[in-house]
């Protein structure tokens, strides 16, 4: 988890590195190989002295001395816990003036730096327990200030489509293009979607099929219907950002065209789409900003290879034991990349919206000094219930824009909380019926895709027994139905999972929804399924 964390700024980060590039690739900083001011020991061994010579030929210059393994010096290393205190005052002391995302980036640049000098400490070291739980502090500190930058950004933010998730959605697969290029497999639909296929375990999944080196991103939305899904593929992205397959993973209330479409026809009436009626599609900036290189220096890794084993138990640390959960109740995400522009052959800029962001103030704090805690606090939240649950939701997405949920469905608790509703008097299923703007929609995005040579697979997502009572069973059976019929005229794939775990509450969330369990067992199965031709990588560029 650590990583994804440290990920998230690392680009803007080496960026902004000096010209030693070499060196970054190997030390995670801009330093040079011995930290500075650092001495050698007095008296002591030159290190590469000692390499270039094999022990016999060392110990033949005194023949007559006892024969002792050699034990090489170590490298020339700065004090990890008092360097990670020091980078940990420079952070705390810029917090307290932060007021631009650059302030934050900064701060955050230099918690990157405090917790890696703080996890340098030696096992051996009498610090070591003291040491670990202040990384595990300045983690959470890291987190608040990319956070923090990440609220920056969205108050001067762009053009928007009236769905928060979707406006997130968008700018991720922007930088996800920018960063990697297209992915070769699109997941698109509803939140079902969203919480329901794993980019990652299906990429990993068709890596042990021969399948190496796709790259696989979920560009679902909550609340999407067919006609959603057709404005995101048809409409919003332009023809050099799209995959060379697609994956629709949903159910049949994405395809009811009796029920309110309200996610579509606020996105319809948005900005963002007057501004595609007229020809400009949202890009982000093609040009890197103009900074001032900065180096940052990091702990070097040592001929026993400590530093790097300390890298791999912090890894395993953060997947463990619970540092940095997956979906964090603080507003903001990690993004670092630039504003989203409107680009056309005539015309560009940004548009200024009303920010959703929280305002935080920090209050004044003592600069940690090893023994004080350093908390940023924010001290005013100007934000409705139902943003922050939004940013709770937009925080636990990855980087392939997946949510994982973590909770379990239990049918004799989930009730208590919460009222039944029977598929009867569910607004999902209000005046059912599959012909009509969703079908049209449907058509619409089969007819795109066979156009370009898009293979297009739809998967009718799992559901619980609880969730399909005789209502819902009757519409399940006539989509099934049609979806068939539709998929033998039109030449898509379809596969119904709707009844593949009727009992598996384990792999669900809630009666409708699967949780992260659920999510990579359908993953496992879409890459196993010997009638589907996945696509060969297009690209050599690595997710990371």
């Amino acid at each position: 988890m650590i990583r994804r964390y440290i990920a998230s700024i690392s680009t803007s980060i080496l960026k902004r590195t000096c010209a030693a590039a070499a060196v970054l690739a190997v030390t995670l900083g801009c330093s040079s190989t011995k930290p500075p001011n650092t001495a050698a020991p007095s008296g002591s061994i030159d290190e590469s002295a000692v390499l270039a010579q094999s022990p016999t030929s060392l110990l033949a210059q005194n023949p007559n001395k006892t024969r002792k393994s050699l034990s090489l010096p170590s490298c020339p290393q700065n004090d990890a816990f008092t360097e990670s205190v020091n980078f940990a005052t420079q952070a705390s002391n810029l917090a307290q003036s932060a007021n631009s995302k650059q302030d934050w980036d900064e701060v955050a640049a230099l918690w990157v730096q405090a917790v890696a000098w703080m996890q340098a400490v030696p096992p051996g070291s009498p610090r070591r327990a003291f040491a670990e739980k202040k990384v595990i502090e300045y983690m959470r500190n890291l987190v608040y200030s990319q956070q923090q930058a990440s609220a920056t950004r969205s108050q001067a933010s762009t053009v928007s489509f009236s769905s928060d998730l979707l406006n997130e959605q968008l700018q991720l697969y922007l930088s996800y293009v920018a960063a990697v290029g297209p992915p070769d497999v699109l997941i698109v639909g509803s939140s079902r979607a969203l919480q329901g296929v794993d980019p990652r375990q299906l990429k990993q999944s068709l890596a042990q099929r021969g399948r190496p080196g796709l790259k696989v991103f979920n560009f679902s939305v909550n609340g999407a219907t067919a006609q959603v899904v057709d404005f995101q593929l048809r409409r919003l992205l332009k023809p050099g950002h799209l995959p060379q397959m697609i994956v629709w993973a949903d159910g049949v209330r994405a395809f009811n065209s009796g029920r309110d479409d309200r996610t579509f026809n606020s996105i319809v009436d948005s900005e963002g789409s007057q501004l595609l009626a007229a020809g400009i599609r949202p890009e982000l900036e093609l040009d890197e900003p103009n900074e001032i290189p900065m180096c940052y220096r990091f702990p070097q890794p040592c001929a026993n290879n400590n530093f790097r084993k300390a890298f791999t138990s912090i890894d395993r640390q953060s997947s463990g034991t619970g540092i940095l959960p997956v979906a964090s109740n603080a507003t903001g995400g990690q993004d670092t990349h630039p504003p989203i522009k409107f680009l056309s052959s005539g015309r560009t800029g940004i548009l200024p919206v009303a920010s959703n962001a929280a305002r935080y103030e920090v209050q004044p704090i003592a600069a940690d000094a090893a023994t004080q805690k350093t908390q940023l606090i924010p001290v005013s939240r100007r934000t409705t219930v139902a943003l922050r649950q939004l940013n709770q939701l937009a925080d636990s997405i990855d980087s392939n824009g997946f949510m994982a949920m973590s909770g379990t469905y239990n049918p004799n608790t989930y009730y208590r909380e919460r009222a039944y509703v029977s598929g009867q008097y569910d607004r999902d299923y209000e005046n059912f019926n599959l012909g009509g703007k969703q079908a049209a929609a449907f058509n619409s995005v089969v007819a795109f895709t066979k156009a370009r040579k898009i293979p297009l697979i739809f998967v009718n997502l799992p559901l619980t027994d609880d969730y399909l009572d005789g209502t819902r069973l009757r519409a399940e059976q006539q989509f099934r139905q049609r979806m068939q019929q539709l998929s033998r005229q039109k030449g898509f794939a379809f596969r119904d999972l709707s009844q593949r775990w009727p009992g598996r509450n384990d792999y669900f969330v809630d009666p409708s929804h699967l949780n992260r369990f659920g999510a990579i067992a359908v993953s496992r199965l879409l890459a196993a399924d010997s009638s589907i031709i996945w696509p060969r990588p297009k690209s050599s560029r690595s997710e990371g």
